[in-house]
C-alpha cells in the first residue's frame, strides 16, 4: 500500500526523477511487486532496488522541502475553506 504522503508527493514531483526510477516508484508503491520481483524483472538484486527506493523516497522528500508545492497547496484549500461559497466556487474552477 502506498504511503499517502509518498504518493502525493510523487504527483508533484514525479516527473523530477529518471524513468527507471519512476518505474521502480509505481512497481513498488502502485502495483505492489515486492523487492525481488522488481529486482528479477530488471535483472539487479534486490538489495539495489531496496537502495533506489529509498533515494527515489529521500528526493522527494527533498524536492518538498525546497519547493514546498504540496505544503502551499494544503494551505490554499485551507483559506479557500473559510472563504463565503462564491467565491470558494470560482477559485476551485481555476484550480
Amino acid at each position: 500500500m502506498v504511503d499517502v504522503r509518498l504518493g502525493i508527493l510523487f504527483d508533484y514531483y514525479g516527473e523530477l526523477l529518471t524513468d527507471k526510477q519512476q518505474a521502480f516508484f509505481k512497481d513498488y508503491y502502485f502495483d505492489n511487486l515486492t523487492l525481488q520481483e522488481i529486482a528479477d524483472n530488471n535483472h539487479i538484486s534486490r538489495n539495489a532496488v531496496h537502495k533506489t527506493l529509498n533515494t527515489i523516497n529521500q528526493r522527494l522528500e527533498h524536492y518538498e522541502e525546497i519547493l514546498k508545492l504540496y505544503t502551499k497547496a494544503k494551505q490554499i484549500k485551507e483559506i479557500i475553506s473559510n472563504l463565503d461559497d462564491d467565491v470558494k466556487s470560482q477559485i476551485s474552477d481555476l484550480i
